[in-house]
């Protein structure tokens, strides 16, 4: 299995994606993450800066529909296997793009399926 990209990846532990973060890491995934702010999160460097990451399986999106626009070229050229839209980043135009590039659209949160072994 490829690398999961953190999209909205935060430096404060309350954050859901920076729980993500570190439940991925503790399972023994390997990840990259891209945020606003630089810095470490398990041992993972948040980048600030949108980086040609090779062999990505997974995007895991913590970013609100608005903000997501931005991306949607960046992370289709990325070519995934698939898109997890956690709770409260759900959006149909990018469901509508991402599908006839043949990535999976996943409407789920992250932590869940770290949970439940369905990752």
């Amino acid at each position: 299995m490829g690398k999961t990209l953190v999209m909205g990846a935060s430096l404060k532990p309350s954050r859901y994606s920076n729980i993500a973060v570190n439940r991925l890491v503790s399972s023994g995934k390997e990840v990259v993450a891209y945020g606003l702010k630089a810095g470490n999160v398990a041992g993972v460097e948040i980048d600030t800066e949108l980086k040609n990451y090779i062999d990505i399986d997974t995007v895991t999106l913590y970013m609100n529909a608005r903000n997501q626009q931005e991306f949607y070229q960046y992370i289709i050229e990325l070519k995934p296997n698939r898109v997890i839209f956690n709770p409260g980043t759900e959006n149909r135009e990018f469901f509508e793009l991402l599908k006839p590039n043949n990535i999976e659209v996943v409407v789920a949160c992250t932590l869940v399926l770290l949970a439940t072994n369905q990752y």
